[in-house]
């Protein structure tokens, strides 16, 4: 089974069309899960990283029954160093053993040979000895694809090779992204709007038995009337949606990336579910320490909140 359907089968099983980012800080975590792993070990690292990685394993045990996926972003893995990436790690194995779909949200991309080394980190495997061995194992990756097809074309052989996805950074969620993204051609058509046409090209190849390609995109939610023209400009791609939550993006917003039938986007949120506990409606109900807790409860909100939206579409 390609990506693309593995994704509208969880969608579809959980009824929810919602991401959890895994974006984790030292100060999101409790300080009992930190001193626990500082007490146990004098390398600094190597403390962040266990703390890290507890701090994922109990989100991801209060919500694994009700998301379809999680993403985690390579950067607050990488700023701790190797122990870091050994975080990153284990909270994909450990995801994947619950049953989630991991999106790995690093934006990698090169040309050449390059771009096929980080495909087989994140979406392939590595030959070690005479040994092809998988590296992170993701599901998916977040790639970006503005320096052409020749950096795009090793992460969508190894898609259609492993059943893996890409997300094609086409029109991204922060407030400067216009200086470039909303550049217009020569032939009248912003450079969003070109490279929405290009995921759309590419992804043809890449169809799922659902009607969507394992080739998708990004789109921020903070640009709605944005969101609401490239998905019919991109009929046949997924569409990751950053911004909902702690960026600003609303169900009204968000709801702009769904199809007639609800399909076809997958919402992210990343603060307002890791730290649920710091929200007006949630503060006088869990203390930090039950921050897992309080980012179920936010999970179920916000499916609820989306879904409401889909129906009305």
């Amino acid at each position: 089974m390609n990506f693309s359907d593995k994704l509208a089968e969880q969608i579809r099983l959980k009824n929810n069309p919602t991401v959890m980012g895994l974006d984790p800080k030292l100060e999101y975590i409790p300080a009992s899960i930190k001193d626990k792993h500082y007490s146990k070990n004098t390398e600094a690292f190597k403390a962040a990283a266990d703390s890290i990685l507890e701090f994922n394993k109990r989100l991801i045990d209060a919500t694994f029954d009700i998301i379809p996926a999680v993403k985690p972003q390579l950067a607050y893995y990488e700023m701790y160093g190797p122990e870091g990436l050994r975080a990153f790690y284990k909270t994909v194995s450990y995801a994947k053993e619950k049953g989630l779909l991991v999106i790995a949200d690093g934006k990698r991309n090169d040309i050449g040979s390059t771009a096929e080394a980080y495909a087989a980190a994140y979406l392939g495997k590595t030959d070690i000895n005479g040994k092809s061995i998988e590296v992170f194992g993701a599901d998916a990756l977040t790639v970006n694809a503005y320096l052409g097809s020749d950096g795009i074309k090793p992460f969508i052989n190894l898609c259609r090779e492993n059943q893996k996805g890409i997300f094609i950074l086409v029109k991204t969620s922060n407030p400067s992204s216009g200086q470039l993204q909303d550049l217009l051609l020569a032939d009248g058509r912003t450079i969003y709007e070109a490279m929405a046409d290009l995921v759309e090209q590419w992804g043809s190849t890449e169809m799922g038995k659902c009607g969507y390609s394992s080739i998708g995109a990004v789109v921020g939610a903070t640009y709605p009337k944005q969101l609401l023209e490239l998905r019919k400009r991109m009929p046949k791609a997924w569409i990751l949606v950053p911004g909902y939550g702690a960026q600003g993006g609303t169900a009204a917003d968000v709801a702009k990336a769904f199809d007639k039938n609800g399909l076809g986007a997958v919402i992210n949120a990343s603060r307002s579910l890791m730290c649920a506990w710091k929200l007006e409606i949630w503060n006088a109900v869990y203390s930090n320490e039950e921050f897992d807790k309080a980012g179920r409860a936010e999970a179920e909100r916000m499916r609820d909140d989306i879904n409401k939206e889909r129906e009305n579409i």
